[in-house]
């Protein structure tokens, strides 16, 4: 990486977290407290990626496994920890082994074997995913605004005003 890509990642991280800061103090505890994935998780996970398509010479296929699982873990936690929603984020480190088995199978000698762990933790942390925001979203919907009770309201003024026609 050269000198300006490093600084514009530098530059909007920084005004990610001036607009997340929302009036608070700013300083090093801050960017500690809530970029640390992306300080200490997250450039392990690279490092790896970088040993092997660049040092090793893609002969070290292993180093994709943990540094697969080190990146998804580092973006989950990232996400969580910007917008405090670790109750809805948790089934991404159920898809991290599989992210890392799937870059192992993709880039070694593709056993089709891998598939099958890959295809059930992937299903498993879509499930889990898919279970907690519609779980949200529809408690919101009940909860924040009151979108069923207006809807049962409305039908029922519905059927009681409009009149069957007879013949």
């Amino acid at each position: 990486m050269n000198v300006r890509t490093l600084a514009g990642v530098f530059i909007l991280l920084l005004g990610i977290a001036l607009l997340l800061n929302q009036g608070r103090d700013f300083g090093p505890g801050h960017i500690f407290a809530y970029f640390w994935p992306s300080l200490f998780v997250l450039p392990v996970g690279l490092f790896m990626h970088w040993l092997y398509f660049s040092y090793t010479g893609r002969r070290g296929v292993g180093l994709l496994i943990p540094g697969g699982i080190l990146l998804t873990v580092g973006f989950i936690c990232q996400v969580a920890m910007l917008f405090n929603n670790w109750e809805y984020m948790w089934p991404g480190f159920i898809l991290a082994p599989a992210v890392g088995l799937l870059e192992f199978y993709w880039f070694g000698g593709r056993q089709r074997a891998l598939l099958i762990p890959i295809s059930i933790l992937t299903a498993i942390s879509l499930l889990f995913f898919a279970v907690f925001t519609l779980g949200s979203l529809y408690n919101r919907f009940l909860n924040d605004i009151p979108f069923l009770p207006i809807l049962l309201i409305l039908g029922g003024a519905a059927i009681l005003l409009l009149k069957k026609k007879q013949d």
